[in-house]
């Protein structure tokens, strides 16, 4: 069934950016947080850049479509047992991952492109992002990983 190997993949594609995420929120900020806030700001501004290919944003943005799909397919299915799984993976995704990266993460990366590392606002502008992307990551986190363990419920039940 069509359904099932979609759910499938949204399973694989919230899981692989819980993963993400996971590892961005476990040790890459805190590896960031432990250097000179101009070196760190630097590094991150590099990966803001990187992140922009298409394997990344593939699975990123597809993920959240497949969401916008399943969260439909759910309502249409609404007796069936996997429905209320479906809808919750699929909202979990769309605004705790794709939505809070829009509207919370990229504007805090954008803003973050715009200072110069060595500046006099380095440090002022670093401790400011560290901590409110931090916080914002781990949402996205959360959202990622119990949307991937609704779609797998979904598909069990």
């Amino acid at each position: 069934m069509w359904h099932d190997a979609l759910t499938f993949t949204a399973a694989l594609g919230s899981g692989l950016i819980a993963g993400a995420f996971f590892a961005f929120s476990t040790f890459v900020m805190t590896a960031l947080r432990r250097r000179p806030a101009a070196e760190a700001m630097a590094a991150m501004q590099a990966i803001n850049v990187a992140v922009i290919n298409p394997a990344f944003l593939g699975v990123f943005l597809g993920t959240a479509a497949m969401c916008a799909v399943l969260g439909v397919l759910a309502v249409m299915r609404w007796p069936k047992p996997e429905a209320g799984y479906l809808l919750s993976g699929a909202i979990l995704y769309f605004v705790g991952s794709f939505l809070v990266t829009m509207l919370a993460n990229v504007p805090l990366n954008n803003a973050l492109a715009k200072v110069t590392p060595g500046d006099t606002e380095t440090e002022r502008a670093w401790t400011n992002y560290l901590s409110r992307w931090t916080m914002w990551n781990h949402v996205r986190t959360a959202a990622a990983l119990t949307a991937t363990a609704a779609f797998i419920l979904a598909l069990g039940a």
